[in-house]
Formats: C-alpha cells, structure tokens, sequence
C-alpha cells in the first residue's frame, strides 16, 4: 500500500483494504453507502465522513473511490460530466493498461461503473449518455471535464476533512468543460425509451 494514508486511522485502513480492485470499490459504494439526498441542506462530504456515515451523493461517492483509488497506487482523478436542465455527475476515473474506466455514485444504475476499455475520456463520457436522463426523461449530458488531480486539494486535506470540502465541486464546477455533441445535435431534445427508463431506475434510493 502507498505511504500517502493522509491520516487514516488504522480501523479505517483496514476497511480500505478490503477494497482491493475498482470493482470492489464500486460495489462498496452500491451496497454499503446510501444515496445521499441530502434532507438537511446541500453537503460535500470527505471520504472518512462518508465512511463513517455510510450515506453519500455522486460527489461524495466519486472522492470515496478517489481515496481508495489513491490507496491502491492511482492518481485521484476525478470528471465532471455537465448537463442540461439536470445535475452534473462525478466521476472517479482510472487508468487501466492505457484504458480508462470510471467508479461513480448515482441513484440511477446506467450512471456507476466502468470497466477500463475506454481509449480516450471522451469515449468514457460518452458511454453514459444514454443513461443519463432528467425526470422528464430528456438525455441530458452536454460535457465533460478534463480529468482533476485531488492532489491539489491535500492541504484542505480532503480524504479526511471533518468539515465539507466545497472547494472541490465549486472547482470542478469552474472547469472548462469540452462539448460532446456537434451544436446541432445539442440543441436536439432526446427521449429516454421507456425500457431503458425503468432500467436505469431500478436500483434506485
């Protein structure tokens, strides 16, 4: 294991430990981390506070699997995919024999894993664009980021901050983010096929 923990305790890099593969990180975050739909106000927590509270939205999700990546020997990289009339989602991407894949928290089951066979991030942003729907069942995602280093955020120190650690997502917010449709085809109003819709719905909380 890398000698950056950044201040894990010994009980909670043991936990991290168990989540040994990109895999394992993703289905930690399905099975033991609820959607946080933040019923008292907007949060940003850091990882060892949604490892504590078991509860965390996309953002949240993305900097957990960012620490465990990290763990494992990764960059801590995070994207930010931008939609229209909808909410960004974050992702936790990473690189696999010059491939990338993506670790991500969502309610809706198209929007979580994938595996590292993406040559390029715009491939990867692109495979979600399928899924990622608003509730009027518009497809909504427009752009994607470039890929963030959480590194720069060390000093705050995100992975195990007490406090909400908004300078990420404001900085992600802040990113140029590089179109993914021709501008004809953005200004298009995609439908969701109802099937689709109920798939990526199963699952949700």
């Amino acid at each position: 294991m890398p000698t950056n923990t950044s201040g894990f305790t010994p009980a909670e890099l043991r936990l991290f430990a168990r989540l040994s593969t990109p895999e394992k990180i993703q289905r930690f975050l399905d099975a033991e981390v609820a959607y946080n739909k933040e019923p008292n106000g907007p949060t940003s927590r850091s990882p060892r506070r949604v490892l504590r509270d078991r509860v965390g939205h996309c953002v949240e999700g993305a900097l957990l699997a960012a620490a465990a990546l990290r763990l494992l020997g990764h960059p801590p990289l995070l994207v930010d995919l931008e939609a229209v009339r909808d909410d960004d989602h974050v992702l936790a991407v990473f690189r696999q024999d010059g491939c990338w894949g993506a670790i991500a928290k969502s309610n809706y089951s198209g929007l979580r894993f994938r595996e590292p066979v993406y040559r390029t991030l715009r491939e990867l942003a692109l495979s979600y664009f399928e899924h990622y729907f608003n509730k009027k069942g518009e497809k909504t995602l427009r752009t994607y980021s470039r890929t963030v280093n959480l590194k720069r955020f060390d000093a705050i120190p995100w992975m195990t901050a007490e406090e909400d650690v908004w300078e990420i997502p404001w900085y992600l917010t802040d990113l140029k983010h590089t179109e993914l449709l021709t501008p004809a085809a953005s200004r298009h109003r995609y439908r969701v096929d109802e099937r689709l819709r109920a798939a990526g719905n199963w699952g949700g909380v």
